[in-house]
């Protein structure tokens, strides 16, 4: 049996535009006056048609449009690539198809045509619930604007997530708290809540090298802040079944969870990544960032900019990394299987003896505490 059956088989959509570019962020998004949406389908389909040839007879388990902001695309655009994806590809009857979305007034106005284009969950960039700290983000919507179109999705879809971002300038602990609290009040069954990150080659990045990116919580508050989050999500009922993801029992990322289980997942779109098994073989796949780089690839025929053979060490250590981020953690069999050796027992003791995973059975967990410290923990289990 193929292994990426352990984890499922999904589509990533890359769309890589935006209306503005957020300070924080380095994923590919770019900002462009005129966008051909008829173009960008015709792409998607050449490349979905690509795939099909090689990826014939799976199940199809999740579809996620992501971006960028997906929810710049017409309803049409996104509807022409779910329908070719089901001509391709039998859906799961429990099929999760989601979109990222911003939380403005233009996007919301497209979540009907969303929901009947057959997206069946919305995930938001809220960011924050302080109009001073959205502005500070870069972000151009407001917390008014950012709850009424919350709102129109909760009553489009069943399912709707949305993301906020703490250890943000000037914020206290208990300020995260409160924030934190009236986020849980407003009825939503999935959050991901993202520490802010500081990443080179973006404008806090910048700022940051100059020293001119002030008051970002000490180390020792962020993490408090992370361990605050843990607690007051559970007494919510929305544990943390990842590092930086809370949801209701049964309303987890599918998508996601293809990810960390360490599924297949095919992605299209300029700068999407991609895991495809090909033959007992697990391939790394990337695109071309440019979006016109990418587009003329795709009309020579392929948009991939890369596809590589992971070797058996590589794919054990992608599939630890990756599953040791989940409360369910990882089964060492598994592990086992994929690498042809066991995690050294020595090692496994040490982080046990300090509090850092627990062991049950073939089951390798990150405590709470490991959790925290999952950088450390991994270089210890990953060390040779």
């Amino acid at each position: 049996m193929d292994d990426w059956r352990n984890g499922g088989f999904g589509l990533y959509v890359h769309w890589p535009y935006c209306q503005a570019k957020c300070p924080y962020c380095d994923f590919n998004s770019h900002v462009s006056a005129k966008i051909d949406q008829n173009l960008w389908v015709s792409a998607y389909l050449q490349e979905l048609d690509r795939l099909s040839e090689q990826l014939s007879g799976r199940v199809l388990n999740t579809i996620f449009f992501g971006g960028g902001t997906p929810s710049l695309m017409l309803p049409e655009t996104v509807a022409a690539v779910i329908e070719r994806a089901r001509e391709i590809w039998p859906f799961a009857n429990d099929i999760e198809i989601s979109l990222e979305a911003n939380p403005g007034s233009v996007e919301a106005a497209r979540f009907a045509g969303y929901r009947d284009a057959g997206v069946n969950r919305i995930s938001m960039g809220l960011q924050a619930l302080d109009d001073e700290d959205l502005r500070r983000l870069g972000r151009i919507h407001t917390v008014a604007e950012a709850k009424a179109a919350f709102d129109i999705a909760r009553n489009c879809f069943d399912r709707v997530s949305f993301d906020l971002i703490y250890a943000r300038q000037g914020q206290t602990l208990d300020a995260w708290k409160t924030e934190l609290r009236e986020a849980l009040s407003m009825a939503v069954d999935h959050l991901s809540l993202y520490q802010l990150t500081i990443e080179e080659g973006t404008a806090f990045g910048d700022r940051y090298a100059r020293g001119k990116l002030r008051g970002l919580p000490e180390e020792d508050t962020a993490a408090d802040m992370y361990l605050a989050t843990q607690e007051i999500c559970a007494s919510f009922g929305m544990n943390g079944y990842e590092v930086s993801n809370h949801a209701r029992s049964g309303a987890e990322s599918r998508h996601n969870l293809i990810y960390w289980r360490y599924g297949d997942y095919a992605g299209i779109g300029p700068g999407a990544h991609g895991r495809i098994t090909l033959n007992q073989r697990r391939f790394a796949t990337e695109t071309h960032l440019s979006p016109g780089a990418w587009l003329e690839a795709v009309k020579e025929g392929n948009g991939e900019s890369l596809r590589e053979p992971l070797s058996a060490e590589d794919a054990a250590s992608e599939y630890l990394m990756m599953s040791i981020r989940l409360a369910e953690g990882l089964d060492m069999v598994r592990f086992s299987r994929l690498s042809g050796h066991k995690i050294s027992e020595k090692r496994l003791e040490n982080l046990v003896q300090l509090g850092m995973v627990t062991i049950s059975g073939q089951r390798l967990r990150a405590t709470d505490q490991g959790r925290a410290l999952l950088n450390a923990v991994l270089r210890e289990l990953l060390m040779d």
